[in-house]
């Protein structure tokens, strides 16, 4: 792993859309699964990369280490543009070694199963995601 991608969003569905972005796109090689996060802890962890705080806050999160170096990483990342918020954490970024510890610990992401610990107005169908005011 050289580098990690925390992805911020303001839906499940714009974190998924943004993972499959990364490695289609992005050509970005994930060295594992993506890992689940909580919003508070993505809005921390940037604030902490940033040393400053944040302006808005997200509401769904995910991470996921990178094979790709980071100075590769941002650079495929400005030629694409993916739908979340995506912020590459390095080695020279003090966040670096807690998240290496905490990524082996936390649950893979899901879509599915944030949309409903997200409580939103989103229902699984055979056929993808609809909002529930789109299916009448």
């Amino acid at each position: 792993m050289k580098s990690f991608a925390i992805i911020r969003a303001d839906s499940p569905i714009k974190v998924h859309t943004t993972l499959l972005d990364l490695r289609r796109y992005g050509r970005m090689v994930f060295s594992g699964p993506p890992k689940s996060i909580s919003p508070d802890y993505a809005d921390e962890i940037l604030g902490k990369v940033m040393n400053r705080p944040l302006k808005n806050k997200c509401y769904a999160a995910a991470l996921v280490s990178l094979n790709t170096s980071p100075s590769v990483a941002i650079g495929k990342l400005t030629k694409i543009h993916p739908p979340a918020h995506v912020v590459i954490v390095s080695s020279q970024h003090e966040v670096f070694e807690e998240l290496g510890k905490n990524i082996n610990i936390l649950p893979e992401f899901s879509q599915r199963d944030n949309e409903m610990l997200q409580n939103n107005d989103y229902e699984n169908q055979e056929n993808g995601y609809f909002r529930q005011d789109e299916q009448d």
